[in-house]
């Protein structure tokens, strides 16, 4: 058992580390900093598709964020970048893409998807409860009927 240890120990040494990139960008100042931060909290990674270019490890995430640092070091302001990454890769790098008619889908089609099942829902709901109250005496017999409406004249009587 200690020389499996000792092994494993020594096979480790030889093992290269693993290593992380993390990226480091030096500001001017803290209002750049947080800029800089909004900005790529903002813009969705293209490649990844449902992530924010902070948080993908992509390689076009990475040459993003460079391109977002080097335009604020630069002097653009948040509005400059945007618009200037929505001109290359479309309104889909935005996570908030503007209200426009060829984008209005995705901000009522949540909305309308939740009205047509709430109105599906209760109109069966409604037909339901009609045909149910509707149909309860129509599914007895006449034997059963009788036989039902003598039951409970005997409780009645008791």
């Amino acid at each position: 058992m200690r020389l499996c240890s000792v092994l494993i120990l020594l096979a480790g040494l030889w093992l290269p580390p693993a290593m992380a990139a993390i990226d480091v960008y030096e500001f001017d100042s803290p209002q750049q900093e947080e800029a800089f931060r909004e900005l790529t909290r903002e813009l969705r990674c293209p490649k990844c598709q449902n992530q924010d270019i902070s948080d993908s490890n992509a390689e076009l995430a990475k040459d993003l964020r460079e391109k977002t640092y080097s335009m604020l070091r630069e002097g653009s302001s948040k509005k400059e970048i945007i618009d200037y990454m929505v001109a290359r890769y479309g309104n889909f790098i935005l996570y908030r893409p503007p209200v426009m008619a060829s984008t209005l889908i995705l901000w009522l089609g949540p909305v309308l998807v939740m009205l047509l099942g709430l109105v599906i829902v209760l109109v069966r709901t409604r037909k339901k409860s009609r045909n149910s109250a509707a149909g309860a005496d129509s599914t007895l017999s006449e034997q059963e009927k009788r036989r039902l409406a003598d039951l409970l004249n005997k409780d009645k009587e008791s």
